[in-house]
This record gives C-alpha cells, structure tokens and sequence, in this order.
C-alpha cells in the first residue's frame, strides 16, 4: 500500500515538474499601460529586450503608435493585420498593480479594446514603496490567454525597479511563458 501511495505521488510531482508552459509564446506586442510616457517607453523597451533574449519574438507597441495616439487603436482591423502581417498575433499588457502587498490576479472579463482603453495611474517607483508587482496580461487573437504576476522586492529607485523586473520576467519566460 505504501508502495502505491508512493507511486502515485511520485507520478503527480513528475507530471507537474514537466508542465508545459502556460502561454506558449513566440511572439509578443508589448504594451505598457502606464500614465507616463517615460515610464511606459522604459518597461516596453526593457521587457521587449528581455523577450528576445529569450528567443520570443517582440516589438513594443510604440513602434506602430503615434505619439500621443489612443492605445486603443492597437485593436483595429487596420493595426491587427499590419501586425499579422509582421507574424504577431500575441498581445502582452503591462501594467503596475500596486505596491508593498500581495496581489491576486486582475479578473478579466473585458475584451481588448476595453483593457487597451483602460489607463494606469502607478509610476513605476514610488517613493515610500519597497516593492512593485507588475501584472502581464496575454491577449491572442482578440482573446484573453490568462494573467500572471511578478513582483519585484526590495527597491529604492526606478532604475532598480526595472532591473529586478528584467530579472525576474527572463527566469518567468523561460519557466512558464515560453513556446513548448
């Protein structure tokens, strides 16, 4: 009986070690949802970089946006086949959820153009914060993949905040996000 037990539970850890990852990405638009410019440029930048390295395929979003121009428009048909057309398919939004606490996961119901139209409040380093928790939001075709979370600890500036999050986002890629 121990035996049995033990296989069993052997064959659950061995299943859940090798999961496949969870989006499966090879390309990605990266949005920022953040109400400065600056910072919006910075995180897109940085985590357009990291992806690459990582051997997804990326672009942020201010390439085919102009300055000043509604993050909405990311949606239309027009923007949705120039990007097919650039073999992106995968829309990854990042924005801040909050600061020094544990977050649970957005609950998103809404379609894309809703969640592009949506603004951000947070700067990306707040004075009296120790931590920042990012949220990634993965839209495919119009539909919502899922959502996930990194939070980034213990930092006394902006520029620390997004080294721990290029840090932190390159080991979720490769455990989680990347193709299979």
């Amino acid at each position: 009986m121990k035996y049995i037990i033990f296989l069993i539970l052997f064959s659950l850890s061995l299943q859940a070690w090798t999961q496949k990852p969870q989006f499966k990405l090879r390309n990605a638009l990266v949005i920022g949802q953040l109400e400065k410019t600056e910072d919006r440029y910075s995180v897109e930048i940085n985590v357009t970089e990291v992806f690459d390295q990582c051997g997804i395929k990326a672009k942020p979003s201010l390439n085919f946006l102009k300055y000043g121009e509604n993050p909405q428009d990311l949606s239309k048909d027009s923007l949705t086949n120039l990007l097919r057309s650039k073999g992106i398919d995968t829309y990854v939004i990042v924005s801040i959820r909050g600061y020094d606490r544990n977050y649970k996961r957005s609950n998103h119901q809404e379609g894309l153009e809703t969640e592009l139209g949506e603004g951000n409040i947070f700067p990306i380093y707040r004075e009296e914060a120790t931590s920042v928790t990012f949220e990634f939001t993965f839209y495919r075709n119009g539909v919502i993949l899922g959502s996930d979370l990194i939070k980034c600890g213990n930092v006394s500036d902006r520029d620390g905040v997004m080294k721990k999050l290029r840090k932190h986002l390159s080991k979720r890629i490769l455990k989680k996000w990347r193709k299979g």
